[in-house]
C-alpha cells in the first residue's frame, strides 16, 4: 500500500543534499586513498597507479558536482533559462563511462530552468532502468517550450525498478516516507508536475521507454502493454 509523500521544504532540501553527498563521496574517498598511497609508497608503479586514481576520481567528482548543480541547484534566479548544450555536457560527464553511453538529440537552445532540470533528472531515472549499463538515448519531441522528450534505454537486465512509478507520482510505501535514495525520482515527479508535464514509462524490447509530454500525442508510439502514467 502506498501513501502520498508529505515532505516539508527543510526535509526535501536535506534529502537532496544527502543524495548529492552520496554521489560525490566515493570519488572523493578514492582521491584521499590515492594521496595516502603517494605519501607512504616509494614504488614507482604504485605512485603511478595512485596518480591515475587521483586524476580519474577528481574528474568523476567534478562531473558529478557539475551535474548536481544543474539538476538540483538553483542555476540562476527564478525564471532563468539554461542552455541545453550545457545540460548535454554535464549529462555526458555524469553518465558516460565504460558501461553506459549517452546519445543526445536535443537541439541547442535556451530553455526554462525547470524543464532542463526535469530532463537531467529523467536521465538519472533512465539510468536506473539499466542496472548493468547500456545505452541511453534522449530525443526532443515537439517544438519550442511546449515540446517534450523521449528517452529510451537498452541494456542487459533492463527493468522499471520497484516503486519507481509510485515515487514519480508522489507516493511511497511505509507511511509515505522517502530516504536519500528515493528522493531523486520523487523530486523528478515534483519537477514534472511543476512544469505541467505527464510522464509515461513502458517496457520496450530489452529496454524502457520514457515519454514526457504536455498531452498524449506522443504516447501512441508506446507499446500498449505494461504502461505506467504519472501525472
Amino acid at each position: 500500500m502506498t501513501t502520498a509523500v508529505d515532505l516539508d521544504k527543510l526535509d526535501l532540501a536535506a534529502l537532496l543534499c544527502s543524495r548529492v553527498c552520496h554521489d560525490v563521496i566515493s570519488p572523493v574517498g578514492a582521491i584521499v586513498n590515492g594521496l595516502e598511497v603517494l605519501e607512504d609508497e616509494d614504488d614507482a608503479s604504485m605512485k603511478a597507479f595512485a596518480l591515475d586514481l587521483i586524476a580519474k576520481s577528481a574528474r568523476q567528482a567534478s562531473a558529478r558536482l557539475q551535474f548536481a548543480r544543474l539538476a538540483f541547484g538553483a542555476a540562476g534566479s527564478a525564471g532563468a533559462q539554461i542552455d541545453t548544450g550545457d545540460a548535454e555536457n554535464v549529462a555526458r560527464g555524469f553518465i558516460q563511462d565504460d558501461r553506459t553511453s549517452l546519445e543526445w538529440q536535443v537541439p541547442r537552445t535556451l530553455s526554462p530552468k525547470n524543464k532542463v532540470k526535469l530532463l537531467l533528472n529523467l536521465i538519472m531515472v533512465a539510468a536506473s532502468t539499466i542496472p548493468r549499463g547500456g545505452r541511453i538515448s534522449v530525443v526532443a519531441t515537439g517544438e519550442g517550450e511546449e515540446g517534450g522528450f523521449r528517452l529510451t534505454t537498452q541494456g542487459s537486465h533492463s527493468r522499471i525498478p520497484p516503486h519507481l512509478v509510485d515515487l514519480l507520482a508522489g507516493h511511497a510505501s511505509e507511511g509515505g516516507s522517502v530516504d536519500a535514495h528515493a528522493i531523486q525520482p520523487h523530486y523528478t515527479g515534483l519537477l514534472a508536475r511543476a512544469t505541467g508535464y505527464v510522464i509515461r514509462l513502458a517496457v520496450e524490447g530489452d529496454g524502457v521507454a520514457i515519454v514526457v509530454e504536455r498531452d498524449g500525442s506522443a504516447f501512441a508510439a508506446l507499446p500498449s502493454d505494461d504502461i505506467n502514467v504519472i501525472r
